[in-house]
Formats: structure tokens, C-alpha cells, sequence
């Protein structure tokens, strides 16, 4: 395949007899990939990928292996690639790697992707934490008390210090929010202590990622394709995994504009392991999922599971996916079978394919493919070989990745955590004042209480001034009592008269 950046259309793969080629135009209809272990998915995703680039449509995949960092090297000659070039009828196919740009939660394996707190919202964070109802209830109460007070949950010591400053003010907050179970701030803060353990604080943190650098160009107008790799988180913390494709499929439909249908989508994601995505998510979840599965079309994105059962996706989002590739799946126990049936009954019949048959049949780079028309409508089922990737079938080496990260366009873009004043410093400045008002507060009831003890301290010298005051007196009137009495008048008389002589 040579690289036709305006082309509206690429192979897939094809029999012989028929080529499948996926329709530009249609792209943004969705679909899934799906099969067991080993049967050719990640390649079938690695064509997928590149073809996309090579149409001018930029590529978010995640990966859950380590195993596609290939793409961005040219493919080695192999005999057994030759083989199934020259049996599907492939012209122009031309080994060449794709512009890749590498991404990480960890900030290990390529640039950090971070989004904040509040992006991520109450919704997906009690997902994320599996909270029941009422504790669910307490979470959108802090988010509600941070908003209507102007503090920003950016990072995860945010959202601790607001169920902090929750719990020590629930009395003062129940009157206008209801009561706030302390409980409840006990259950969620445990759960932040095992995500945190898990890494999630790597990832909620700003720089938060911007979605155009998601969604670029190279020089000749390839899509970029970026590379997320999870391979520890998809182990370490399978849900936050999955919140994080929730949410950027969701600010992809909040933020894009209204586009219809183009000749060729905006941009595409591949969601690996997509079973994540619905493994015990609450009711509401899916079905806000379901929504905008069904809507974000409109926003010119495209979106691909990438499953080893496509019974792992709920129906009515499975009903939404226009282009379907099934890999070989194994029947060892009646379930399987079952499930087999079910598979094949999602399929348009082929009257030359027993589908039921083909689905356990199939060998290692075979599929059954059923892709939408120009009319929309979807194609009879065929049975075809996975064409064979330009790029490199494999993983880059660590001198090569590393090589790639140090040319991205965003080196040190993301690279340093900015710690903007939000929640955590406004609640500490807050908490401070508090603590010097209290300890002003203090130091003025100290200072009355010695000012009163003062005043208590003359109050007694002066009854005690005014007691010995009181004897004086009492001698003076007794005095005056004797000079009123017989004796006293003679004494009087007698001064008097000597002092007259």
C-alpha cells in the first residue's frame, strides 16, 4: 500500500477471489475486532492504524502488550509476507513506518498524558472507586461545595482535602448540602489511598493533555498515530484504565465541533481490552457511554473495540458498530458454543460461508470481515487473510524508543507537573487564617483575663485600704461619743479652762 493521504478508502485484506476495502466515509461508523489469544488482533489493529495515517486521519490506540510499538519503523522483508501479498492481489505495497508519537501514564515509556480531577468528574470517579449510592451521593456533594466556593479539585491532594474539610465541617454544611456521612468520606478516601498506590497520581495532575495534540499532522499530512502505553496500569489498575478511555472519549464529544459525515473521519481511537470498559460499571455509565458511542459520529471521531469476545460489548452498542473484523474463537465448553451462535448471528449472511463453521475454523491472520457499503448498509460476510503491515511486526528496541521520544514535537511539553493554587492550597490558607484568628482569639481572652485579674487584685487592696480606714473612724467616733457624755464634758471644761488661764 503506498501512502495515498487522500485516498477514501484502504484494503484490509481479501481471498483471491474478493478484496475488503474500508470505505473512508464510513470509517466513523465504528467497529471491533475481536477474537481469541493469538489469533492475529494485534496485527489486524496494526494495519488498521497505519491505513488510517496513511488517509490523513490521526490515531489514538492504547497498548496493552508492548507489542505495537513497531508501527514506527518499516516493516522486514519476509518470505511468508511475500506469500500473502501475491494471494491477496496487493499493488504498491511499500514497507514503511508511520509517524508515532509515544504517550504514558507513568511518564516512562513516552510523554505523560494527565488530565485533572474535575475532568474527570463525579460520574467516572465513583466508577473508578466502586461506590455504592450514598457514598456516590457524598462525592457529588464535594464537587458541589468546590464549585460553588471557586476551589479547583485539580490533582488527588485536592480531592483529599476537601473530604477533609468536609468531615470537619459536616455539622455547618448539612443545613444546605444534607447530611455528609462520615462513613462515606472514610470509605472514599480509602479508595484513593489503593489508586494512589496503583499511580494514579501520576496521572491526575496538570499539564492536563490537550486534545489538538492528539489529533496532529505530520510534514506530508499523516495522521500521527499515538501510542498510550498501559502495560503496567492495564495489570495494576484495569478501571483506571478504563475511566481514562471513558473520559477521552466523552471530551472528544463535549469539545468537537459538529461535522456530519466527510469523506473521512477526524480522528479514530482503538480501545484494546475493551471489555474493561463495561466490567462492573454501574447502569448510568453504560449508558452514557451508549450515548455518546451513538452521537460522537456526528463529531467526524470513529471508535474501535478491540475485544476477545464481541459478546463483551452491551448490544445496543454492539448494534452501533458498522464494520466488523471476527478472528478465529475456540469452542471448549457448551458456553463457547453458545457464544460462537451468537457471534455468527450478528453477522449478514453469506451463502457460501457456513459462519458458525468459520468462526472455530479460521487460521492464525484470518477473519471474517463485514464492513458498511456506500449506502451504509452492511456487506455480506466474507472470509478473508488480514493483509500484511508495512510497518514492523514487533516492538521497538529501547535505544529506538527512546530515539522517537527525544524527536517528538512534544518533548518538555508535559514532562514537568505544574502544581496550580487550587482546593488543597486554598483550604490550607483558609485553615491557617482560621488558626490565627484562634490564636489571636487566645491571646485576647489571655490579655482580659489578666486585665481582669488586675482589677480584681486593686479591688481588694482597696477594701482592704478601705478596712483599715474603717478603725480610724471608729476611734474618732468613739471619741466624739465619750466628749458627748458627762465625763467628756468635764474633761472639755477642764482643757478649756486651762487654756482661758
Amino acid at each position: 500500500m503506498s501512502n495515498t493521504a487522500a485516498a477514501p478508502q484502504f484494503l484490509i485484506g481479501g481471498n483471491g477471489d474478493t478484496q475488503v476495502h474500508l470505505l473512508g466515509k464510513m470509517a466513523n461508523r465504528h467497529g471491533m475486532i475481536a477474537g481469541a489469544t493469538g489469533t492475529g488482533k494485534t496485527i489486524t489493529l496494526q494495519i488498521l492504524a497505519e491505513s488510517f495515517s496513511a488517509m490523513g486521519v490521526p490515531v489514538f490506540l492504547a497498548d496493552v502488550k508492548g507489542d505495537i510499538s513497531g508501527l514506527a519503523k518499516p516493516a522486514n522483508p519476509h518470505p511468508k509476507v511475500d506469500e500473502r501479498i501475491e494471494k491477496i492481489g496487493i499493488e504498491g505495497y511499500e514497507m514503511q513506518g508511520s509517524p508515532v508519537v509515544f504517550w504514558d501514564f507513568l511518564g516512562k515509556q513516552g510523554h505523560p498524558i494527565r488530565t485533572t480531577v474535575s475532568e474527570i468528574g463525579p460520574l467516572l470517579w465513583s466508577s473508578l472507586l466502586e461506590l455504592n449510592d450514598t457514598q456516590t451521593g457524598v462525592l457529588y456533594t464535594c464537587f458541589k461545595v468546590a464549585d460553588d466556593n471557586g476551589w479547583m479539585i485539580l490533582d488527588m491532594k485536592d480531592l483529599r482535602a476537601m473530604l477533609t474539610w468536609m468531615a470537619d465541617n459536616s455539622k455547618e454544611l448539612k443545613g444546605e448540602y444534607g447530611n455528609i456521612s462520615s462513613a462515606s468520606i472514610g470509605a472514599i478516601q480509602r479508595g484513593l489511598i489503593v489508586l494512589e498506590e496503583q499511580g494514579a497520581e501520576d496521572f491526575l495532575a496538570e499539564p492536563a493533555i490537550q486534545l489538538s495534540d492528539l489529533m496532529s499532522f505530520d510534514f506530508s499530512g499523516r495522521g500521527i498515530i499515538n501510542i498510550m502505553d498501559v502495560t503496567k496500569v492495564i495489570h495494576n489498575s484495569p478501571k483506571l484504565y478504563a475511566v481514562f478511555l471513558i473520559w477521552l472519549m466523552s471530551e472528544l464529544f463535549e469539545n468537537l465541533p459538529e461535522v456530519g459525515d466527510q469523506e473521512k473521519p477526524k480522528f479514530v481511537l482503538f480501545f484494546d481490552e475493551a471489555h474493561l470498559i463495561f466490567d462492573d460499571a454501574p447502569k448510568v455509565l453504560v449508558e452514557k457511554i451508549e450515548q455518546v458511542v451513538r452521537l460522537i459520529r456526528s463529531k467526524g471521531v470513529g471508535v474501535y473495540f478491540i475485544s476477545q469476545n464481541p459478546l463483551d460489548i452491551p448490544q445496543d452498542i454492539l448494534g452501533q458498530l458498522g464494520m466488523k473484523i471476527q478472528h478465529a474463537l475456540r469452542a471448549f465448553t457448551p458456553k463457547d458454543k453458545k457464544a460462537i451462535t451468537a457471534v455468527a448471528d450478528t453477522f449478514r449472511e453469506n451463502p457460501n460461508i457456513n459462519t458458525k463453521e468459520c468462526i472455530t475454523d479460521l487460521g492464525i491472520g484470518e477473519a471474517l470481515v463485514s464492513i458498511l457499503d456506500e449506502k451504509g448498509s452492511p456487506t455480506e460476510v466474507e472470509r478473508i487473510l488480514i493483509r500484511p503491515p508495512e510497518s514492523r511486526i514487533g516492538p521497538m528496541t529501547d535505544e529506538e524508543r527512546a530515539e522517537q521520544i527525544n524527536r517528538s514535537p512534544y518533548k518538555g511539553k508535559y514532562d514537568t507537573v505544574v502544581d496550580r493554587e487550587s482546593a488543597y492550597e486554598l483550604l490550607r490558607e483558609r485553615s491557617e487564617h482560621q488558626a490565627d484568628i484562634a490564636e489571636q482569639e487566645e491571646a485576647r481572652e489571655l490579655e482580659q483575663e489578666r486585665i481582669e485579674k488586675e482589677e480584681k487584685a486593686r479591688s481588694s487592696t482597696k477594701r482592704s485600704s478601705r478596712g483599715r480606714q474603717s478603725i480610724s473612724e471608729t476611734l474618732i467616733k468613739s471619741a466624739a461619743r465619750t466628749i458627748g457624755t458627762r465625763l467628756g464634758r468635764q474633761i472639755i471644761r477642764g482643757v478649756l479652762g486651762s487654756i482661758l488661764r
